[in-house]
């Protein structure tokens, strides 16, 4: 799993095109104010060790949240920092449970539409911290 998290004023996204058919149609846009958001990319050889990764995730976010000092994020599935994809299916499945984890752990969690392609406006910070990459 490939994250890359960023610290911003606003992160603004809407749905432009479904990429899976499979997904239910979803015409979606939403404006988040000063947010953390992680573009987040499922590899392949993610899947057999999903329980380990799930849980890397989460911790590796709830650290980015703290050293940014946020209790907000959005995640966003991104399949471009690798060129291992993971099915669509387990991406899903990951994002889910991450988002969930993180909601037990009292963190406002947002979510891009799956299986869209999103068009997306996003303010970053400029301090270091505000752009760290993360392979688990």
């Amino acid at each position: 799993m490939k994250m890359l998290m960023f610290d911003t004023e606003y992160f603004w996204f809407e749905t432009f095109s479904k990429n899976l058919d499979h997904v239910d149609d979803l015409e979606t846009e939403e404006r988040i104010e000063d947010t953390a958001v992680a573009f987040i990319h499922a590899e392949v050889e993610d899947e057999p060790r999903k329980d380990k990764v799930v849980k890397k995730a989460v911790s590796n976010l709830k650290w980015y949240l703290n050293k940014v000092n946020k209790n907000r994020i959005v995640l966003h599935s991104f399949a471009h920092l690798s060129s291992s994809k993971s099915s669509p299916e387990f991406a899903m499945e990951v994002l889910s449970e991450i988002k969930t984890k993180l909601e037990n752990k009292e963190v406002e969690v947002h979510t891009t539409a799956f299986g869209y392609f999103s068009e997306f406006s996003i303010h970053v910070r400029g301090e270091s911290l505000a752009k760290v990459f993360k392979e688990i």
